[in-house]
């Protein structure tokens, strides 16, 4: 899939954003004042950021009001409702907090459910699509809640958490590239059954179907080598895991938290890039580029 970066940021800055509002949410002890308004003003920048990069992605961004609707079919849509209903209730209860040091606990309680439920429906676009094997797969929003806590932890200076989740996190990762790599394989669709020609013999493209290219091969066809993808997997794995723990086990300072913090958020970047670069979908069968 070809890796569009406002996507990508989309994916990583509302991933970190929503996560740390899960934090505040459950926080039983939470901050007031000018420290909640610190908190709620990184953790809106972020989400909401997150989620207006994804409109740069829309042919038509005016139009994208019009995803509210669908809700009953569409992923896309619920992540829309979702959001939409864990930034008012979380507006909500930060605005007690920053104005008049109350906390009204209960909606605390459901924007974190809120928050998690956005990141759970985000990333159930892509693991709901069949025809993109590498996604296709319950590791897809393992990924995305176990990187999106850990980060949001990191974020709400959660050091304990923090470490937790980013070792399961890591763990996560290596399986979805290892489990990855064989899903397109393991799927069973080859150009046999792609053209349903199988019956009849051996399948092979005569020639390309196109003299030039199109929105499917520029949107859904992206070829990255192998060394090339192994490098930036170990990369990722440093920047986004190993760094941010290393550096969580020291004796904790804000320079040490902040580096922690730009170390992860770079390694997020990478390893979601990988995760558009190497998804592999079918429809590259079609033009003869697997």
């Amino acid at each position: 899939m070809h890796p569009a970066p406002s996507v990508i940021a989309f994916t990583t800055f509302s991933g970190l954003g929503f996560g740390l509002l899960f934090w505040l949410g459950l926080d039983t002890t939470p901050p007031t004042g000018w420290v909640a308004f610190v908190f709620w003003l990184m953790a809106y920048v972020m989400a909401v950021g997150g989620l207006l990069a994804s409109t740069f992605h829309l042919g038509r961004p005016e139009r994208a009001i019009k995803a509210f609707s669908q809700w009953r079919s569409s992923w896309l849509s619920r992540e829309g409702i979702a959001a939409v209903f864990t930034l008012i209730v979380m507006a909500l209860y930060g605005f007690g907090l920053v104005f008049f040091g109350t906390a009204l606990q209960p909606l605390g309680y459901l924007g974190a459910l809120g928050a998690l439920a956005t990141v759970f429906t985000t990333s159930m676009i892509y693991a709901q699509m069949k025809t993109v094997p590498r996604w296709n797969t319950g590791l897809t929003p393992t990924i995305f809640l176990t990187m999106s806590l850990a980060g949001g932890a990191l974020l709400k200076g959660y050091t304990t958490m923090a470490l937790l989740l980013m070792i399961v996190a890591g763990i996560v990762l290596v399986m979805t590239w290892t489990q990855g790599d064989e899903a397109f394989e393991n799927s069973g669709t080859t150009m046999a059954t792609a053209t349903g020609l199988g019956d009849i013999g051996a399948v092979r493209a005569f020639e390309p179907p196109h003299t030039g290219t199109n929105y499917l091969m520029r949107e859904f066809i992206h070829v990255i080598g192998r060394k090339h993808s192994q490098k930036l997997r170990i990369i990722s794995m440093l920047l986004a895991i190993v760094i941010p723990v290393i550096l969580l086990l020291l004796p904790i300072g804000h320079g040490i938290a902040f580096v922690a913090v730009i170390s992860h958020i770079a390694g997020v970047l990478t390893s979601r890039w990988l995760f558009f670069a190497e998804a592999e979908h079918v429809v590259g069968l079609y033009y003869g580029k697997r």
